[in-house]
């Protein structure tokens, strides 16, 4: 069963749809997460350790527990600079961020925030573990991000960057969410803690100018020159996130003609409109949550916005509106390669199974490798790293590249900087990005995308993430013949969770939700919108068919 609109989608949030702060932040220190409870545990998903409060999901508990296995995990791996801590603006992020630095006080640990209680982007952490272990072989610093993205004001979250400053891979965090657990059993009782206003005055606890390091950095990733000669008028609505204020000094120290369309910053959000399902969730890629920025889009020649942590971009482009977030990576990716010659010329692209298969045309007209993964940033950072890929992106709205030097930039999704390279797109070519991808579609032929959710027990979500490809018994998907079944991803053979199904003009993937008791199921068509809704419906049947027949 498809997902259905609400009624009241793109429509003001009203009093009933905000969420009760002084409940959420009392229920954050009173509510005590019980570990023999599976939603009460530590359960780290592609992007940390995420829950609410109210649910007893995201407690001090939870994060008094990953704080300390962080520490020890650190000890166990010779982990022994800085490590730079940000939160974003959701209601839960504040205490946790005191929760977290009254362990890491207590462990001894140099920990770098930022001062006044500013809000750090995840880019501006993953820049500054970056660039404090450049040339380091020892000494090595990494980081914490408190943010549940862009989720519901309800919601809280918690992840680490290692060393290599991107989201910790599986090894990393299932060391962690075992460790965590343990310390939740045995009552807390050997995590390290001093008091919050101890940990402020803490000889470990030091200031650091987030926002200046990576605002002076920019000219090393994008021609601010350029955007500034052509008089491009940009707007931003930061949609109350953590990179409210770098804009601003963006704008200013680069003299550019960049409009911050909203600089309120509320834990209740109540400045969003709201999303499909009648929540507010500060989705850029979202027509619904973005109508604000969209109604002014005649007002500029490119516009964008951010989730709250910055690690998202959403592209609003006069004629197109907002465009979908596999439209931007098929031109980002166009447009990089041609105008970064500092980039190697084995340099690829990733992308995830459940991007569009136009960054596969476009990577093969450039002559790029393309590096094809499971649903996650984290399987990108090791090839940003040492340059085997300069780009990596996310259907979902997320992605990075590399300096012009081809050195890496951020391994973890970087928001900011690809929103200001569609100013630079704009600029250079003369053609905004929606005039761009529609460029590509004549060229290279157009794709019709599209996401159902179908309903799921817990057991066939489970059956369904360990498909065996056998189980997959048809020779055709829309008329055409079957040509690959993929149960793990072409580029590093990691299981996908799920299934990939390809035909010559098409393909499906279908996943199960870490959240909800669905399956998600990604299709794509370069026939028409006929032929992606017979791919849908064939997709689904074959799936449930699939789950049916264990």
């Amino acid at each position: 069963m498809s997902a259905r609109l609400d009624p009241r989608a793109g429509q003001p949030a009203a009093a009933a749809d905000l969420v009760n702060v002084p409940r959420l932040v009392t229920a954050y220190f009173c509510e005590r997460p019980d570990p023999s409870v599976a939603a009460q545990r530590v359960a780290f998903g592609t992007s940390g350790h995420r829950g609410s409060s109210l649910e007893a999901s995201f407690n001090e508990g939870h994060v008094l527990a990953i704080s300390q296995a962080i520490c020890d995990f650190r000890r166990q791996n010779g982990i022994d600079g800085p490590l730079f801590l940000g939160f974003d603006p959701h209601a839960l992020s504040e205490p946790a961020f005191a929760t977290a630095l009254e362990v890491l006080a207590g462990n001894g640990v140099d920990t770098m925030i930022a001062a006044h209680g500013e809000y750090t982007p995840t880019p501006a952490i993953s820049h500054a573990i970056l660039c404090h272990n450049r040339g380091r072989a020892s000494g090595l610093a990494d980081g914490i991000v408190i943010t549940p993205s862009h989720n519901p004001p309800d919601g809280g979250g918690f992840k680490y960057n290692p060393s290599n400053g991107g989201p910790a891979d599986t090894r990393v965090t299932t060391w962690i969410e075992a460790r965590a657990n343990e310390l939740l059993g045995s009552g807390l009782a050997a995590v390290r803690r001093v008091g919050a206003a101890e940990s402020r005055r803490a000889a470990t606890t030091h200031l650091h100018d987030f926002i200046g390091a990576y605002v002076r950095d920019l000219p090393n990733v994008l021609d601010l020159d350029l955007i500034r000669e052509s008089g491009i008028r940009m707007g931003v609505d930061p949609l109350g996130g953590a990179g409210v204020h770098y804009w601003g000094r963006i704008a200013e120290r680069y003299r550019l003609d960049l409009t911050v369309v909203n600089e309120e910053v509320d834990p209740t959000f109540r400045f969003l409109t709201l999303d499909w399902d009648g929540k507010i969730r500060m989705d850029p890629s979202s027509s619904h949550a973005m109508r604000r920025l969209l109604a002014m889009k005649d007002r500029f020649d490119v516009a964008f916005a951010c989730d709250t942590d910055h690690d998202r971009h959403g592209i609003v482009c006069p004629g197109a509106g907002l465009l979908p977030p596999n439209h931007y990576l098929s031109v980002a990716i166009d447009y990089l390669f041609r105008h970064r010659p500092g980039w190697g010329p084995r340099a690829g692209v990733g992308k995830t199974v459940v991007s569009s298969s136009m960054i596969d045309r476009v990577c093969a007209r450039l002559g790029r490798p393309l590096y094809e993964t499971p649903v996650g940033f984290k399987w990108f950072v090791t090839g940003l790293l040492e340059g085997r890929l300069a780009f990596g992106g996310e259907e979902s709205a997320g992605a990075s590249f590399n300096r012009f030097d081809g050195g890496a930039w951020s391994t973890d999704k970087d928001g900011i900087v690809p929103a200001l390279l569609s100013a630079e797109i704009t600029a250079r070519t003369g053609a905004d990005p929606g005039e761009a991808y529609r460029r590509l579609a004549r060229e290279l032929g157009e794709p019709f995308a599209d996401r159902m959710d179908a309903r799921a027990t817990p057991e066939q979500k489970r059956r369904l993430a360990g498909l065996d490809r056998s189980r997959i018994r048809g020779t055709e998907l829309a008329g055409e013949p079957i040509l690959q079944v993929l149960t793990h991803a072409p580029g590093n053979d990691a299981p996908i969770g799920g299934v990939k199904v390809l035909a010559r003009s098409g393909w499906f993937a279908a996943r199960p939700s870490g959240t909800e008791d669905i399956y998600k199921i990604y299709a794509e068509s370069f026939i028409g919108e006929d032929h992606l809704r017979l791919i849908l419906s064939e997709a689904q049947a074959t799936v449930d068919a699939a789950l049916d027949s264990e």
